[in-house]
C-alpha cells in the first residue's frame, strides 16, 4: 500500500484532516486579526481624496487641513508592509516575534500556558479555539463524506464561517474579501449537483440576498434604525449558492433560536450583575445556522417539518 492509500483509509483520513485543519485554524487566525486592520487602512487612504471631492464640505480650509495630515498619515502607514504574510506574527503586546515553535497549533498554546513567553501577556482564548474549530470541521467533513469534493466543499465552507463569525464579532465587520468568494465558489462547486442543482443554488444566492435586504429596509422604515449590514446579506446568499434556496428557511430559523437563546443568556447574565461587555452581531448567528444547515439539514427537515405541516 503507498503511502497516498494509507493516508485516505477511513480511519486515518479524519485524523489526518484534523492535524492539516490546525494549521488552517492558525492561518484563520491570522485572517481574523488582520483583514480588518488592513480594510481599515484602505478606507483610510480613500478619505483625503473623498473629503476634497465632497461638494458639500468643497472649499473649506479645516478639511483641507485635515485631509493633508491624513494623507501624510497614510503615506507613512503605506511604509509598513501589512499583510496576511508580513509582517512576522509578534506578541501585540510587547512586540516579541513568535517563533516557530512557539507556533505550533494548540501544543504552543498549552506549553505556554496561554501566555505569551516574552511578557506573559495572556493570548486570547480565541486562538486555540479558531484552531481546534477548523480541526473539528477537517475531521467531521472527512469523517461524513470521506476523500471527495464533497468534503472539501463543506470544509472550505466551514473554514470561510469560522473566520466570518469572529471577525463579525470582534469588529461588526463581514468583508468582501471573504463573503464574495464564498458567494461564487458555492455557486461553481454546485455546477455538477455537489450540494444542491444548479438552479437551486442560483435561487438560493439570489433569495438568501433579498431576503435579508428586504428584512433590513422593513426594520429601517419602521423604527428608523438600522437592524443589521450588508455584509449579511451577502454572507446569507453565500449561504444559499451552497445550499439552495430550500435550505434558506432552516437558515433563518436556526439563526433567530441560535440569536434568542444568547440574548436570553445575555439577560439573565445581566441581572445576575454579570455583564458581557459586549453586543452579540448576527454573523456568528448566520455561521452556526448554516453549518447546522450543511450537515444536518435534510435530516432536522424529514424530522421535524411535518410536525408544523
Amino acid at each position: 500500500m503507498t503511502a497516498i492509500g494509507w493516508l485516505a483509509q477511513p480511519s486515518v483520513l479524519p485524523w489526518v484532516a484534523a492535524a492539516f485543519g490546525l494549521c488552517v485554524g492558525s492561518f484563520l487566525n491570522v485572517v481574523i486579526h488582520r483583514l480588518p486592520r488592513m480594510m481599515e487602512r484602505e478606507w483610510l487612504a480613500d478619505v483625503p481624496a473623498i473629503l476634497e471631492e465632497s461638494e458639500t464640505l468643497k472649499g473649506r480650509r479645516d478639511v483641507q487641513r485635515i485631509a493633508g495630515e491624513i494623507r501624510d498619515m497614510t503615506r507613512d502607514l503605506a511604509k509598513k508592509s501589512y499583510g496576511l504574510v508580513v509582517p512576522r506574527s509578534h506578541c501585540p503586546a510587547c512586540g516579541r516575534k513568535i517563533s516557530a515553535l512557539e507556533n505550533v497549533p494548540l501544543l504552543s498554546f498549552l506549553i505556554l500556558r496561554g501566555k505569551c513567553a516574552g511578557c506573559g501577556t495572556p493570548i486570547s482564548l480565541r486562538y486555540p479555539a479558531v484552531e481546534l474549530l477548523a480541526a473539528v470541521a477537517a475531521w467531521y467533513g472527512t469523517m461524513r463524506y470521506g476523500l471527495s469534493w464533497h468534503a472539501i466543499a463543506a470544509i472550505v465552507f466551514v473554514w470561510a464561517t469560522i473566520a466570518l463569525a469572529f471577525i463579525d464579532q470582534a469588529t461588526g465587520y463581514l468583508p468582501d474579501q471573504i463573503t464574495l468568494p464564498l458567494l461564487w465558489l458555492g455557486i461553481l462547486v454546485n455546477v455538477n449537483g455537489t450540494f444542491v442543482s444548479l438552479r437551486d443554488a442560483v435561487l438560493g444566492a439570489v433569495s438568501g440576498y433579498l431576503f435579508l435586504w428586504s428584512v433590513y429596509w422593513i426594520f429601517k422604515l419602521i423604527f428608523r434604525k438600522e437592524g443589521m449590514g450588508y455584509g449579511d446579506f451577502k454572507m446569507n446568499a453565500a449561504v444559499g449558492a451552497f445550499l439552495g434556496w430550500t435550505a434558506l428557511p432552516l437558515v433563518i430559523v436556526v439563526s433567530s433560536v441560535v440569536g434568542v437563546v444568547f440574548g436570553v443568556a445575555q439577560m439573565i447574565a445581566a441581572k445576575g450583575g454579570w455583564r458581557w461587555g459586549f453586543r452579540f452581531h448576527f454573523g456568528p448567528y448566520l455561521a452556526i445556522a448554516g453549518v447546522v444547515a450543511m450537515f444536518w439539514g435534510p435530516e432536522i427537515t424529514r424530522r421535524w417539518l411535518p410536525l408544523f405541516a
